[in-house]
């Protein structure tokens, strides 16, 4: 089992940006491939930034260049650091992971946090 808190989530403007955060116990999050996915009302949810054990890091295309996907092994959290926000990122955004060196089929996720971006 894995527990994963999301935070940091809220509004933002357009070409703004935000910070997300999950928390992750009692695994460490160095180990194992973790992600961020997102959805959106209407919309299967999606895969936007993923980091993967050894530190390589891969990204949906519409977010490559805007999105940051980091972690602090001190704090075990995963980050995302989001710039250049566009009005379609909005929707709610989760931290998920299967405890494996691959992101495929997440089975432990977090209970999300919105982000809305007004233009």
């Amino acid at each position: 089992q894995v527990h994963m808190v999301e935070s940091g989530g809220g509004s933002a403007q357009a070409g703004g940006s935000l910070r997300l955060s999950c928390t992750v116990s009692p695994h460490t999050v160095s180990d194992y491939c973790m992600g961020w996915f997102r959805q959106t009302p209407g919309k299967e949810r999606e895969g936007v930034a993923f980091m993967y054990r050894y530190g390589n890091t891969d990204y949906k295309d519409s977010v490559k260049g805007r999105f940051t996907i980091s972690r602090d092994t001190d704090k075990n959290t995963l980050d995302l650091q989001m710039d250049s926000l566009r009005s379609e990122d909005t929707g709610m955004y989760y931290c998920a992971t299967r405890l494996s060196l691959d992101c495929d089929r997440p089975s432990f996720w977090g209970q999300g946090t919105q982000v809305t971006v007004s233009s």
